[in-house]
């Protein structure tokens, strides 16, 4: 399985620091990897007023096209999070950016012309959404549980490309047209596949490869159950989020999509800055409590925004509810590696799907209710529902994982 194997003389010497403690090349080519996968994963939000005004699609074909990429996504990491048992995360990486490049590379040349074309992209997208859980069992491996929350942390940041996505493609499409954009981006993706393969190593110590059905003996567990949904709320809104406020500042406020991209860039750059201290965060006090304040904090923020019809105020709060989601993100990579150390490869798949599925029905279902409504304002409401009902579930679950995990038997905070 995809997880840390520390043998005496791989195991730093006590006292080690976080930097002393793994494979810092490594790190990188996974934060690298997973950031400019997370870029063109997104592309078709910052994309989508130029899409939709060019094939005339309607506000539900609009939630559904950015919804795609981020549901094929979801399905995908499953099957890479088996993949990587099976074959390393080095491997698995290269042949998922492979993919990707080769999609790019083709819709550029063909043409999408149709919303059916950008569904079909929106599943070859999937794949670079998908990256999630190869990057972040690339680096975990390396290091030990006292450094889990950082290490997930600073490779989960590379869903910072969603702000390289929201700065650059919009402008670019105005430049040279959306379809254009698309082959732009095979560039970067080509130049950090090579940073990739040239810096990216297996940690060592992989056992050998379980037969397929024993990689799902973890869904027997209710705390799989309770994680998956857990980050289907906190990534899910940060993702969707990211992948719906382009459209969304277009339609409510009247902004070009370049300054929707900028508006959106804002809110994704907090989100994706603090995933890494939400890591740190867990370490210090526990991903419990650093989880509780999440969820109360991005409830109450996507709450106000229904309440809002000033785009400053508007932004501000989106800026909020980021930082909180974003936080959350890396708090429940703290917890993940602490209850399936043994089966983070797979858990990795099994809780980055549950999280993009609920960045799927986030961005869908806003796009829903604008043309059943005629207003966003219910789905963020009922998106605010759910982090309270996240809230309350975690208080449920809190006082058995912090008697029963053996990491909180050793010690360490849950």
């Amino acid at each position: 399985m995809a997880t840390a194997y520390w043998d005496n003389q791989d195991r730093p010497a006590k006292g080690d620091g976080f930097w002393s403690a793994g494979h810092k090349p490594t790190l990188i080519a996974a934060f690298l990897y997973f950031d400019l996968a997370f870029m063109v994963w997104v592309m078709l939000g910052p994309l989508g007023p130029d899409i939709a005004a060019s094939l005339g699609l309607t506000p539900a074909q609009k939630g559904l096209m950015v919804a795609t990429p981020t549901l094929a996504g979801a399905i995908l990491r499953v099957v890479n999070g088996l993949l990587v048992d099976r074959i390393g995360p080095k491997r698995s990486g290269a042949i998922s950016q492979l993919i990707v490049i080769a999609g790019l590379f083709t819709a550029w040349m063909t043409g999408v012309t149709s919303f059916a074309g950008t569904l079909a992209l929106g599943v070859v997208l999937g794949f670079a959404g998908a990256s999630f859980a190869i990057a972040l069992p690339l680096a975990s491996r390396w290091y030990p549980p006292e450094h889990q929350g950082k290490a997930m942390g600073i490779a989960g940041m590379g869903n910072s490309g969603t702000v390289l996505a929201a700065l650059f493609a919009p402008g670019l499409a105005h430049l040279f047209g959306w379809n254009a954009v698309l082959g732009l981006a095979c560039i970067p993706l080509a130049l950090v596949f090579v940073a990739y393969m040239l810096m990216a190593k297996d940690a060592p110590g992989a056992p050998a490869p379980k037969k397929l059905a024993a990689y799902l003996e973890p869904l027997g567990t209710a705390d799989a159950w309770w994680l998956m949904l857990f980050y289907g709320v906190t990534f899910g809104g940060f993702v969707g989020l990211a992948a719906s406020l382009p459209i969304y500042f277009t339609d409510q406020f009247g902004l070009s999509p370049v300054m929707a991209g900028y508006c959106t860039a804002a809110c994704v750059f907090a989100g994706s800055l603090v995933r890494p201290l939400g890591g740190a965060l867990a370490d210090r006090i526990g991903g419990v409590r650093a989880l509780s304040i999440v969820y109360l904090v991005a409830a109450a923020a996507l709450a106000g925004v229904s309440a809002t019809h000033m785009i400053g105020a508007a932004l501000a709060t989106f800026v909020v509810a980021m930082l909180a989601l974003g936080t959350g993100n890396g708090s429940v990579f703290q917890l993940v590696p602490q209850r399936f150390r043994a089966e983070i490869g797979v858990m990795t798949g099994l809780v980055g799907m549950a999280g993009g599925i609920g960045g799927f029905y986030l961005s869908s279902s806003l796009g829903f209710a604008r043309q059943l409504s005629g207003s966003y304002q219910p789905g963020f409401l009922i998106f605010a529902g759910l982090c309270l009902l996240a809230f309350a579930a975690l208080a449920g679950v809190k006082r058995r994982w912090r008697r029963d995990w053996d990491a909180a038997k050793a010690g360490v905070r849950i």
